[in-house]
């Protein structure tokens, strides 16, 4: 039986916490032992089959009034010392410092590593320190996992020739989502309200769309990030008097039922990894406009005109056109959402699962 050991910060709701509980979850229920080293409890977590065991490694009520210094060193032996004691087969660390308290932790023990990127290199990869610690540590890594080929290439390529490009599993719930069905005059969104999400931009583009198009309304589902965004978002939204048309729904458990309601799905990120959201989007049979932002992963799903449409990053105008497109050319729009539909058949959750196992056996056998 193998043993697989993941390691990341915690599994607080999120792209990357939603990935590692998936694969934790199908593994241990393929007769693997699946470890994962986090170092904290979120508040609001992806819920864990209780065959994973849940190993705290980050700092202890001791450890609260050290320095600095003496509590990154602690979170690295914590996590060594773990490895040490368990000897897993393979240590698999999602995000930026994971990936680097992973290698790190892992140096003399002989455990691979194999590392998962999942966020934009030149936004997140992109202090004095990464400069550093990239070319310096990722090289030791077994293999990565990335999900675009333009987050590969910006990594050292000696360890491009031994990693994997793999995207994201959709939940079930979303695969379940009949084609078709009576729309609604409403575009959506789901997705944090974040910054780089660039909700502002989509915010003003509607308003130009309403103007043509008034019975039409957006809502945008997802929480708050607590940096500013939404009260920004409600500043736009008062100065155009828009709160009749343009809402701010929060949160929900339900976006299944509510996003299909929708004749169009747009999507204004400035950058991300491979975005759930569209992803989801797409899985549901919805024609979608999106941005073709870094790293790469819209254009890694969408070939315009096939099964979506792209427009570059923060153009407020091909915005406002994308979406009046989709609304006034219903036989587009039809055809967009039944391509987009078939992005099902690569990353449903079996797909997803068998691709990963395949690439950590490879890593195992010493075939990368």
């Amino acid at each position: 039986m193998r043993k697989i050991l993941f390691h990341l910060n915690c599994f607080e709701q999120g792209g990357a916490e939603r990935v590692v509980s998936n694969l934790a979850n199908w593994l241990v229920q393929e007769d693997y032992e699946v470890l994962a080293a986090t170092q904290w409890q979120g508040k609001e977590e992806f819920a864990l089959d209780p065959r994973v065991r849940r190993i705290h490694v980050g700092l202890r009520p001791e450890d609260e009034g050290r320095g600095r210094i003496a509590k990154i060193f602690l979170r690295f032996r914590y996590l060594r010392q773990l490895i040490r004691s368990e000897r897993p087969d393979v240590v698999i660390s999602f995000t930026r410092r994971p990936n680097y308290r992973a290698l790190i932790a892992a140096i003399g023990t002989k455990t691979p590593v194999i590392t998962a990127v999942r966020q934009d290199p030149k936004s997140y990869y992109n202090s004095m320190a990464d400069r550093i610690l990239i070319p310096l540590l990722y090289p030791r890594a077994a293999g990565c996992v990335f999900q675009t080929r333009e987050q590969m290439e910006s990594f050292p390529k000696a360890l491009q020739k031994r990693s994997a490009i793999i995207l994201n599993p959709v939940n079930d719930k979303y695969l379940d989502v009949p084609e078709g069905g009576k729309k609604e005059k409403l575009v959506v969104q789901s997705g944090r309200l974040v910054e780089f999400k660039n909700q502002a931009m989509l915010l003003r583009a509607f308003v130009k769309v309403h103007e043509k198009h008034p019975d039409y309304s957006l809502k945008i589902y997802g929480p708050d990030s607590f940096d500013g965004t939404r009260e920004r978002l409600e500043a736009i939204i008062s100065k155009n008097h828009a709160g009749s048309y343009i809402a701010l729904m929060g949160g929900s458990d339900f976006l299944e039922k509510e996003l299909p309601k929708a004749a169009v799905y747009a999507f204004s990120s400035d950058y991300e990894g491979m975005p759930n959201a569209l992803l989801e989007a797409m899985t549901m049979g919805m024609p979608v406009v999106a941005t073709d932002c870094p790293c790469g992963g819209p254009r890694t799903v969408i070939a315009h005109e096939v099964n979506g449409l792209l427009i570059p990053v923060g153009d407020e105008k091909a915005m406002e056109n994308g979406i009046n497109r989709l609304i006034e050319d219903q036989q587009l729009a039809q055809r967009l959402g039944r391509q987009a539909h078939r992005i099902r058949e690569k990353i449903n959750g079996q797909a997803i699962l068998l691709q990963w196992k395949s690439y950590i056996e490879e890593i195992l056998q010493g075939q990368r």
